[in-house]
C-alpha cells in the first residue's frame, strides 16, 4: 500500500535514481563510516547507502514509516531511532559522526541550529534542503540572502551547495528547487567567539530590522564607543558585516 506524505511532517520523497545516486557520489560513503540519515522516509536514499556502509542509524517520526523500514531492512544493519530529530541527542552516537538526510522543509532552520551544537563530535553533513535556505546559508555579505543563518552557521562550519535538484525528483513535487549542501565542521582553534550565546543575542538583533542601521538595532546592546572601538560604522546595515565583525563585536562586548 502507497505511503500517503504527511504535510505535518513535510514529507516530500526523493524517488528519482539519477539524484539518488549523485548524492551517494558526493557523500562518498565508506565501509565503517559512523552515519545518521534524518527522515529516511521510504528509504530511497538509506538503501543505496547502505550498499557501502556496514551499518547506518536512522532518526524517523512517522511511525508508519518507522513500520516499513523494519520490514525492509534488519537491525543489524539499520538502528531506528524513533522520534523527533529537533530533540534527538545526536552526541549520543559517538565522535567521528556524518550525518545525511532530506530534511523536512518546514523545521529545516531549528534544525540546523539544533545540529550546530553537535558540531564537535561531527565529521561532516550533506542535506537536501529547500534551494532559497541552502543559497541563503552559503551567501557572501552585502548579498540579499546573507541573513542570521549565514553567520550563525558560517561560523561554526565551512559550507558548499552541491547542486540543484527539481521538484519532479520528487513524490509529492514541491512548489520550489532543493539543493545539497555540504557541511564541514570548522576545528576548534578557529571558533574564537568568547560567549556563543552573546554572539547569536548580537546577530538576532542585528538583522532584526534589515532595513535600519545597526545603532538602531543594537541600541540595547552597543552604544557608540563600543561601534567605535570595533572598528565598525554604526551606521551600517546588518548584512554589510562580515562573519569576522560579528564575533570582534561580541567579544568586545564579553569583555566590557
Amino acid at each position: 500500500m502507497k505511503h500517503v506524505a504527511r504535510k505535518r511532517f513535510g514529507q516530500n520523497f526523493l524517488v528519482s535514481p539519477g539524484v539518488i545516486r549523485n548524492i551517494v557520489a558526493g557523500i562518498k560513503p565508506t565501509a565503517g563510516d559512523l552515519m545518521v540519515e534524518i527522515g529516511p522516509g521510504l528509504g530511497a536514499l538509506t538503501g543505496p547507502l547502505l550498499e557501502r556502509l556496514d551499518h547506518l542509524h536512522v532518526v524517523e517520526i512517522d511511525r508508519d514509516l518507522i513500520a516499513r523500514l523494519r520490514q525492509r531492512f534488519s537491525p543489524e544493519r539499520v538502528t531506528i531511532h524513533d522520534g523527533d530529530a529537533l530533540q534527538f541527542d545526536f552526541g549520543a552516537l559517538g565522535e567521528n559522526l556524518r550525518v545525511v538526510g532530506n530534511l523536512p522543509y518546514n523545521i529545516s532552520t531549528p534544525l540546523l541550529f539544533h545540529l550546530a551544537t553537535f558540531a564537535p563530535s561531527v565529521r561532516d553533513m550533506h542535506f537536501m534542503l529547500q534551494k532559497e535556505v541552502v543559497d541563503r546559508m552559503v551567501a557572501e555579505p552585502g548579498t540579499a540572502d546573507y541573513g542570521r543563518l549565514s553567520v550563525m552557521l558560517q561560523y561554526r562550519f565551512d559550507m558548499a551547495r552541491l547542486f540543484v535538484v527539481p521538484p519532479g525528483a520528487f513524490d509529492p513535487a514541491p512548489k520550489v528547487d532543493s539543493a545539497i549542501v555540504r557541511l564541514i565542521p570548522r576545528p576548534a582553534s578557529m571558533l574564537t567567539v568568547r560567549d556563543e550565546a552573546l554572539l547569536a543575542k548580537v546577530v538576532l538583533a542585528a538583522f532584526g530590522q534589515r532595513r535600519k542601521m545597526l545603532r538602531n538595532n543594537l541600541r540595547e546592546l552597543v552604544d557608540e564607543a563600543a561601534f567605535q572601538s570595533a572598528g565598525i560604522a554604526p551606521t551600517a546595515r546588518a548584512e554589510e558585516l562580515a562573519v569576522a565583525d560579528y564575533i570582534r563585536l561580541a567579544n568586545m562586548l564579553a569583555t566590557s
